[in-house]
């Protein structure tokens, strides 16, 4: 048997599934979210795109690099 809820006043208040009234929000939140996710993931790959120069990330850089910080220890 389920338990009456009475709002301030002392009227009853009609029983309602938690369950169904936060579906609408957590669907809207997971939609959101997903969007939100696409939204960066396409601006990445797009300033990716626009800013990539070749020669900044060459094997030849990272050894240098490497061999420097070896060098500094």
């Amino acid at each position: 048997m389920s338990q009456s809820a009475f709002d301030p006043f002392g009227e009853p208040v009609p029983a309602v599934d938690p369950s169904i009234a936060s579906e609408g929000v957590s669907k809207w939140l997971k939609t959101a979210g997903t969007g939100v996710f696409w939204v960066l993931v396409v601006g990445i790959v797009l300033a990716r795109a626009v800013y990539f120069e070749p020669g900044v990330f060459s094997f030849e850089h990272a050894v240098a690099w490497a061999q420097g910080l070896f060098a500094a220890l």
